[in-house]
């Protein structure tokens, strides 16, 4: 198993936002790649790897999400401003692709509540399926704003060749301080998920 030094992480993530922050500022919220070569492995034989992990801080905050939901979400959504289709709405688009195409472009990621998740294929079509958006499960057991938080502090990860490539935000717009405590801690959470160990 290979091991990353906790040293040069916190060297190496300081002199990134130092760069960001001193030396060249931009317009616009900056993001980071994050990438894992991995030796001797061979992605014809061995298996490719994808998945999502959960950070401790939300790197996209701006992120939109909406709400495909029974009654009970869709007041529930009311009550906290949240976006959101009430079954009525999904069957106006009446799986049409562009319209579906439309939807999927308009939000970032879906929840659907339990009862109407295993209707959406129905519904929508394959549209949100092949966007890459089909939605979360969302119970009546659980918070819809602590789901929504949770939903955009995951990001996905996913093989090519052999090197993993992780993508996430690493700071709020350029007007406001970046701070490196809500990098450092998130990096080796990432790590962690492709099984390397910080000493």
């Amino acid at each position: 198993m290979s091991k990353v030094s906790r040293d040069s992480l916190y060297e190496s993530v300081n002199a990134i936002l130092d760069h960001s922050k001193n030396k060249k500022v931009r317009k616009f919220t900056e993001s980071v790649e994050l990438q894992i070569s991995l030796k001797n492995y061979d992605p014809q034989k061995d298996k490719r790897f994808s998945g999502t992990v959960k950070l401790r801080h939300i790197p996209r905050p701006k992120m939109k999400v909406c709400v495909l939901g029974d009654q009970m979400h869709c007041d529930e959504a009311v009550k906290y401003e949240v976006p959101h289709m009430s079954v009525d709405d999904l069957k106006k688009l009446n799986k049409d692709k562009k319209l579906v195409k439309k939807l999927a472009k308009r939000y970032d990621a879906f929840m659907a509540s339990d009862s109407l998740i295993k209707q959406i294929p129905r519904l929508l079509g394959p549209g949100l399926s092949r966007a890459g958006k089909f939605p979360t499960l969302l119970t009546h057991g659980e918070a819809m704003v602590g789901k929504i938080d949770d939903v955009k502090a995951t990001i996905k990860f996913q093989m090519k060749k052999v090197t993993f490539y992780f993508v996430f935000t690493i700071s709020r717009p350029h007007s406001m301080m970046i701070n490196p405590l809500h990098v450092l801690p998130d990096i080796p959470m990432v790590l962690y998920s492709s099984r390397i160990t910080l000493r």
